[in-house]
């Protein structure tokens, strides 16, 4: 188990885009941030039930499904390329199409608690995985999306992704 804090990136660790991501973290311990922000995630699904889960707040918009499955697709691909790189794997990921994953997940034909499950399940993952790597793997660098990124960066990135899409459930689905 890691017995470190994971230091926040600095500017040149990570696409300047997910600057906006890495802001929304708090200062202290990323790992207890991740776990504690998993469990306000879930339970702020849980208290919308299936109707509601289905609401999107505009037309062509995704639903607050679609927002949970995007959400959950993302920290997979965050932590794969943070494995990736952990591991100075030095092969270049590509990039993915969030509106072209939304349209293919069938998000919008699985239930609300089978959304939460399956993001339950990936933090956990997540967790696991950061908690097992070492300070040199986090200083570990790939690209990605035709950008260089640290192993640090994807773990805040990933704590900032949750905050920036929480932040939208609330202020544009009124959840």
């Amino acid at each position: 188990m890691t017995s470190f804090r994971i230091p926040r990136p600095a500017a040149g660790e990570f696409n300047p885009y997910y600057q906006k991501y890495v802001d929304l973290v708090p200062e202290g311990d990323l790992l207890d941030t991740l776990q504690r922000q998993g469990g306000e995630t879930v339970t702020l699904l849980r208290g919308l039930g299936e109707e509601r889960s289905t609401h999107a707040y505009a037309p062509g918009k995704w639903t607050i499904r679609e927002v949970v499955g995007h959400l959950t697709d993302t920290e997979r691909v965050f932590t794969y390329r943070a494995l990736t790189f952990a591991r100075a794997d030095t092969s270049a990921l590509p990039s993915f199409d969030e509106n072209a994953w939304a349209v293919a997940s069938n998000a919008t034909h699985r239930g609300i608690e089978d959304h939460i499950d399956d993001f339950i399940a990936v933090r956990a993952a997540t967790l696991a995985l950061f908690r097992g790597f070492t300070p040199p793997d986090f200083a570990r660098a790939g690209v990605a999306s035709g950008n260089r990124v640290t192993v640090r960066a994807l773990a805040w990135i990933t704590a900032g992704h949750e905050r920036h899409h929480v932040g939208v459930l609330r202020d544009r689905y009124g959840v």
